[in-house]
């Protein structure tokens, strides 16, 4: 057992329920993400695009990580997530070839998107799946690469679809395609999604779910668990970097058991001092 897993031992943790890197498996899914997965999934036996909006902090990034490891559960699907949403149109074409194991040469586009579409059409008729992109921050991509991309998908005079596109971003993405040069692919959008702020309730389960998945839902009190809510204003984001400062501060206390109202006012007090700061300068002046 590593340092910080006797840390978070000693609270009864059995991995550290607010990581960045926290498993899939052990995500709060909620209904309302049980359906867009299950609709996702369904896109690979048809193809074509679905869109995923979300602010950052409202769950759009932990929905995309539940849906990829749904599609692993596919035998032989193959699903590839782009890195770099921003490339150019040659780079962006060297890595979907990296993607989908073909060799291109970026300066012949014709040759390139030939290939690209003979190993799409190749895995449909092998596994009766669309092959998968998923591209989060698709907010900025060039409108020549999402036009390159829409192009590639299509077949049969458009009515066959080669791949399953997940575009995800916040509000820029929404906006983005509705430029003109971007209908054409808006189109196309099977399915639209829009990621919302968590009331209270909900973060308050949210907190709940990872620490009794971690093994200890009694971590932090009932109390406390609300004043987080009510500090992360909506943004589940916050409340996990809130909460797992929390814990940080929690396991460098070798007296700590339980963490309640009391422990987040004293953690929480510099922050509170430096805002109130500028008020009383502002007084006094």
């Amino acid at each position: 057992m590593n340092p910080i897993d006797k840390r978070l031992a000693r609270f009864g943790l059995s991995f550290h329920p607010f990581a960045a890197a926290v498993s899939p498996a052990m995500c709060l899914v909620t209904a309302e993400m049980t359906h867009v997965i299950t609709r996702c999934d369904h896109l690979i036996a048809h193809g074509g695009f679905a869109l995923i909006i979300g602010e950052s902090g409202t769950g759009k990034s932990t929905l995309l990580r539940c849906l990829h490891a749904r599609l692993g559960d596919h035998a032989d699907l193959v699903a590839g997530v782009l890195t770099r949403p921003q490339a150019s149109l040659a780079d962006f074409y060297r890595e979907m070839g990296s993607l989908f194991g073909v060799s291109l040469a970026p300066h012949n586009r014709w040759a390139g998107s030939g290939v690209l579409r003979e190993r799409w059409h190749a895995h449909w008729g092998a596994s009766r799946q669309r092959p998968v992109l998923i591209v989060d921050e698709a907010q900025e991509m060039h409108v020549t690469v999402l036009n390159e991309l829409r192009l590639l998908c299509a077949a049969e005079l458009d009515a066959v679809s080669l791949l399953s596109v997940i575009l995800a971003g916040d509000a820029r993405l929404s906006e983005h395609l509705q430029e003109r040069d971007l209908q054409p692919l808006a189109s196309r959008v099977r399915i639209h999604y829009r990621t919302q702020a968590a009331s209270i309730a909900e973060l308050e389960q949210l907190l709940d779910h990872l620490l009794r998945r971690a093994g200890n839902a009694e971590l932090m009190t009932d109390g406390l668990k609300h004043s987080v809510a009510e500090h992360a204003c909506g943004n589940r984001r916050s409340l996990i970097h809130l909460a797992d400062q929390l814990l940080d501060a929690a396991l460098g206390e070798p007296g700590c058991e339980c963490i309640d109202e009391a422990f987040f006012t004293r953690i929480m007090r510099p922050s509170a001092a430096a805002a109130a700061t500028p008020a009383r300068t502002r007084k006094a002046s």
